[in-house]
C-alpha cells in the first residue's frame, strides 16, 4: 500500500497543476477546480490500494476529475433552469468541458496551464498570495510544505491561500491569458513570482539552511514550463537562463560542514556544466529574440560572464560592470546599485566600489539590507581599514536572520581583528 500511496503521490506532484487548469477552465472558478482535483485524488487513495494502479494513472485522475467537474455542472444547470441567463452560461461551460473523457492530455493542456499561471501570478493579489497560491495550484506542494519552505507558521499559509482564491472569485477575474499591453504588465508578475520563489531558495532569508533546494527545483520547472508555453518572450528565456545558471553553483556554495562558500572562493570544478550550458542555451534565445536584453536577460548575462571565467581571476570584471550600467539605467534599484558597486570595486578597486556604497547609506530600502554593511565591510577590508571593517561586518551580522550567513559575516569580523 506504501508503494501504491508513494506512486500517486509522485504523479499527483506532476499532474497536479494540469488537472487543475483543465478543470478551471470548465468551471471558471479556481478554488473549486482544486478542491474536485483533490476529490480526484482522495478517490485514488480510495480506490487503488484495492484495484491496483490503474495503467495510466495520470489520465484516470484526469477522468475522475473531470467526471467531478461534469456532475457539478449538471447538477447546476437542474438547479437553474428556470434562469435563463446563468442556464446559458453554464452551458457554456459544459460546452467547453470535452465530452469526450478519454482525450484527457489534449492539446488544451498547454493553454490551460497558462492560463492558471497568470490567475495564480494576478496582481488583484498580494505577492505573499501569489506565491503561495502559484506553489499550492502549479508547485503542487502541501500548505505544510509551504509554510516550511518559507519558515511561516502553516495557519498563515493556509490563509493566505484561502484569501487568494476568494479574492479571485470576488473579483471575478477571467480564466484567460492576457492580450495586446496587458500580457506585458501581467507576465512581468509571473516573472516576479518564479524569481522570488528561486531567490528564496538560493539564499535563504530566514532559518539554519543557507539554501533550500527544493524551492530553486519548483521555480525552475515552472519556467521553463512558462518557456514552453510562451517561447518568443525574451525575458521567460533570460529569467531561465539566469536561474539555470545560478543552479549550477549549487553544489560548490558550501563545504561539507554546510558552511557557506563565497563566489569568488569555490571549487569551480564542481559547477555543474549541463547547467551552464542549459543557461547559455536560454540566454541565447533571449538575445536572439529582444533586440535590446531585459532586467532578467542582463543579470543572466552577468551570470553568464561568472560561468564562462574557468578560474576567479579570469572574470570579465568590465564587461559585468558594464552590464550593472545597463541594469541599473533599465531597472533602478538600491539592490541593482549596491551590486554595481560591487563589480566596479572588482573592476576599478575597492575604493571606487566603496565610494558608491556610500551613497546608499540614507537609501530607506537598504536600512535593514544586512549586505550593504557586509559589502562596506569587505571594501574597508581591502583598504586596509580593519576596525571600521570590523565594525561593518558586526552590523551585518546583527541584521542577518540566517544563521549560516550571520556565523559568515561574525567569522569575518574576527578575521579584522589584529593579531596579538
Amino acid at each position: 500500500m506504501n508503494q501504491i500511496h508513494r506512486a500517486l503521490e509522485a504523479v499527483w506532484r506532476i499532474e497536479s497543476a494540469k488537472i487543475i487548469a483543465v478543470l478551471a477552465r470548465m468551471l471558471r472558478d479556481v478554488g473549486l477546480a482544486e478542491e474536485m482535483a483533490q476529490e480526484a485524488l482522495v478517490s485514488a487513495l480510495e480506490s487503488w490500494p484495492e484495484q491496483g494502479t490503474p495503467d495510466r494513472p495520470a489520465a484516470w485522475l484526469m477522468t475522475a476529475a473531470k467526471n467531478r467537474a461534469l456532475d457539478y455542472l449538471r447538477h447546476k444547470k437542474l438547479e437553474q433552469e428556470k434562469e435563463p441567463e446563468l442556464t446559458y452560461e453554464i452551458e457554456g461551460q459544459l460546452q467547453d468541458a470535452a465530452p469526450d473523457l478519454e482525450r484527457t492530455l489534449d492539446d488544451n493542456i498547454g493553454d490551460d496551464l497558462l492560463r492558471l499561471i497568470f490567475v495564480a501570478c494576478h496582481p488583484v493579489l498580494p505577492t505573499e498570495g501569489r506565491v503561495a497560491l502559484t506553489l499550492r495550484l502549479l508547485g503542487g506542494l502541501s500548505t505544510e510544505e509551504i509554510a516550511r519552505a518559507f519558515l511561516v507558521p502553516e495557519p498563515t499559509v493556509a490563509q493566505r491561500i484561502v484569501r487568494a482564491k476568494r479574492t479571485l472569485a470576488e473579483a471575478r477575474v477571467p480564466f484567460e491569458v492576457p492580450r495586446g499591453p496587458e500580457l506585458v504588465q501581467r507576465l512581468s508578475s509571473v516573472l516576479q513570482v518564479i524569481y522570488l520563489v528561486y531567490n528564496e531558495g538560493y539564499s535563504a532569508s530566514a532559518g539554519v539552511d543557507w539554501m533550500r533546494p527544493a524551492l530553486c527545483e519548483e521555480a525552475l520547472r515552472l519556467g521553463r514550463i512558462l518557456a514552453e508555453l510562451v517561447p518568443h518572450e525574451p525575458e521567460v528565456h533570460g529569467l531561465v537562463a539566469l536561474m539555470e545558471i545560478q543552479s549550477s553553483r549549487q553544489r560548490a556554495r558550501t563545504d561539507a560542514k554546510g558552511v557557506p562558500v563565497l563566489l569568488l572562493e569555490q571549487d569551480r570544478s564542481r559547477w555543474d556544466q549541463l547547467l551552464i550550458r542549459r543557461g547559455l542555451t536560454a540566454l541565447a534565445r533571449a538575445e536572439q529574440l529582444g533586440q535590446s536584453l531585459g532586467p532578467y536577460a542582463l543579470q543572466a548575462a552577468i551570470a553568464a560572464c561568472h560561468a564562462r571565467a574557468r578560474k576567479a581571476e579570469d572574470t570579465d570584471w568590465l564587461r559585468i560592470a558594464a552590464l550593472y550600467d545597463g541594469l541599473s539605467q533599465l531597472a533602478p534599484s538600491p539592490v541593482v546599485e549596491l551590486n554595481r558597486a560591487v563589480a566596479l570595486a572588482m573592476a576599478f578597486g575597492p575604493a571606487t566600489g566603496l565610494e558608491v556604497a556610500d551613497q546608499l547609506l540614507d537609501e530607506p530600502a537598504l536600512r535593514n539590507y544586512h549586505l550593504l554593511p557586509s559589502v562596506r565591510g569587505d571594501f574597508l577590508f581591502k583598504l586596509g581599514r580593519l576596525e571600521e571593517a570590523r565594525a561593518e561586518f558586526e552590523r551585518a551580522a546583527d541584521m542577518a536572520h540566517n544563521e549560516r550567513e550571520r556565523a559568515l559575516l561574525l567569522a569575518r569580523a574576527a578575521a579584522c581583528r589584529p593579531l596579538k
